[in-house]
């Protein structure tokens, strides 16, 4: 199955990877008039289709939700502005990923590198045709990952490398915090507790599925040209910071057009897979996550990526679903 090629391309266009280095022309900017209006309804039949922060409230518990972007933009100073009071005064904060947890995918990164390396039989240039692993190998050097480091690496580890431009790279290695990491560092200095929606290895379990085939399917596709990834990058950035969000991922479901060897309808049958299982499924899965924890707290802060916030089973509609009233502050 070719999902997960599906998958990698969706989570680059989830405002996951962004970095100030890529700017220049927005991919919005190449499309047609009818393809913007085809974005556009999509996005305004959406629940919550605009907004980065929202205040839910029910009886006399808050919760402050907020859609986040994981690697730093100068931009996301103001935002983060907007909710360190909330972070501050809150009882727990809810994350994707604690900094507990980053510690320990690190670790395993160390205690089982054949998760996320190949340490056994053939590596990927006697996986690969000749042709396929010259383009993979010129990609990864130009995210700054030689080739012969390249050639150990799990497909699947190396088809989330090639969905990170090499624009955003540098942003990427110098570790500075995104969202995420600012709220979770203010958290931790001003002793507030954290805990994590999801076990840490839930993406990473979810992408080492499947054949090696399967995962070589994923390499293939993943070789969209660097242009194109910055101008994917570029809407990206203009649409969060723009509070877009639906309009940002109704993008990506068009832009499943631009993968190479993949024709429209398998494609768009592949994205909705992805869909469910990356952000719906999800999503419902936090939900009792939220609950508990609004079982021992009054006042919590929920921050995760952006994409998490829009939809039917987007985090805010499952709220409402449950009661809460909701008001956006931004």
């Amino acid at each position: 199955m070719l999902r997960r090629a599906i998958t990698a391309a969706a989570l680059m266009l989830t405002a996951s990877h962004a970095a100030a280095q890529c700017v220049g022309t927005s991919y919005f900017d190449l499309l047609d008039d009818s393809q913007i209006a085809q974005i556009d309804a999509a996005a305004s039949a959406l629940p919550y289709p605009e907004g980065l922060i929202w205040d839910a409230t029910r009886g006399d518990q808050a919760i402050t939700v907020v859609g986040t972007m994981h690697i730093f933009d100068p931009r996301l100073v103001p935002i983060y502005d907007m909710i360190a009071e909330d972070v501050m005064g809150a009882e727990l904060v809810l994350l994707e990923a604690t900094p507990d947890d980053q510690r320990a995918l690190e670790a395993l990164m160390v205690e089982d590198p054949a998760m996320f390396m190949i340490t056994d039989g053939p590596t990927l240039p006697d996986l690969l045709d000749e042709e396929t692993w010259a383009l993979l190998s010129q990609a990864s050097s130009e995210r700054g990952v030689p080739g012969f480091m390249a050639a150990q690496m799990q497909p699947w580890y190396l088809s989330l490398l090639m969905a990170i431009p090499p624009c955003a790279m540098a942003e990427l290695a110098s570790g500075i915090e995104g969202l995420d990491g600012l709220i979770s560092r203010l958290a931790r200095d001003s002793d507030v507790p954290m805990r994590a929606l999801e076990p840490y290895t839930t993406l990473f379990d979810f992408f080492q599925t499947g054949t090696m085939d399967d995962q070589i399917d994923m390499l293939r596709l993943s070789l969209i040209s660097p242009e194109t990834q910055q101008q994917q990058f570029v809407a990206m950035l203009d649409s969060y910071f723009s509070g877009q969000i639906a309009r940002l991922w109704e993008m990506s479901r068009l832009a499943v057009n631009d993968l190479p060897g993949l024709d429209p309808e398998t494609g768009a049958a592949l994205f909705a897979e992805m869909e469910e299982a990356l952000l719906n499924q999800r999503n419902r899965d936090w939900m009792p996550v939220i609950a508990q924890a609004m079982d021992d707290h009054d006042t919590i802060v929920a921050a995760f990526g952006a994409a998490h916030l829009i939809g039917e089973y987007g985090v805010l509609q499952l709220l409402e679903n449950d009661g809460w009233d909701l008001q956006r502050r931004y």
